[in-house]
């Protein structure tokens, strides 16, 4: 298993859509780019999804091709393989890091989620999401919220990690 992204930040999108990747992130990024080299730039691969999708998906280069293996894996033809190649072949692009630690975001991206001057990295482990960052905080943290709410006072997400390696 390779580095993980964590945290959470706000970075100013230019007119151009160039917006600052988080210093931690680039070096997750370089760590799980099998073909990154000191002074070369990092590269990733972008999921824009569907409709339903509010957010930018980013995966390092090792994560998809453990998913281009998955993929593979299932049988030509069958729905689910389908629905995985759409997503993850279809409405994605790959991308990299610029000299300057920015990733370069097109008008089609940018609209697709709504984003204007400024984008809320939200890290997912061997991902991260890029929102707009009003949505993000009306959409998935408040659903999240919810969520920890109907738990009750004393639960303790961690309990989802007993058993977790019997699967």
């Amino acid at each position: 298993m390779g580095r993980r992204f964590r945290g959470e930040s706000h970075h100013k999108v230019d007119s151009k859509g160039r917006v600052s990747i988080p210093a931690s992130f680039r070096r997750v990024l370089e760590a799980e780019d099998p073909n990154w080299k000191s002074g070369e730039n990092p590269e990733l691969v972008i999921v824009y999804g569907g409709d339903k999708q509010k957010y930018l998906e980013c995966y390092t280069m090792r994560a998809v091709e453990e998913i281009d293996g998955q993929i593979d894996a299932l049988p030509r033809g069958a729905p689910q393989r389908r629905a995985l190649e759409q997503l993850f072949y279809t409405q994605s692009v790959e991308s990299s890091v610029d000299e300057t630690g920015r990733l370069v975001l097109s008008a089609k991206l940018r609209q697709k989620i709504g984003l204007e001057g400024e984008a809320f990295f939200a890290s997912r482990g061997e991902k991260f999401h890029i929102w707009n960052p009003g949505i993000y905080e009306s959409e998935e943290l408040a659903k999240t919220q919810r969520w920890l709410e109907e738990q009750g006072e004393d639960f303790d997400p961690l309990i989802f990690l007993d058993g977790a390696g019997d699967a």
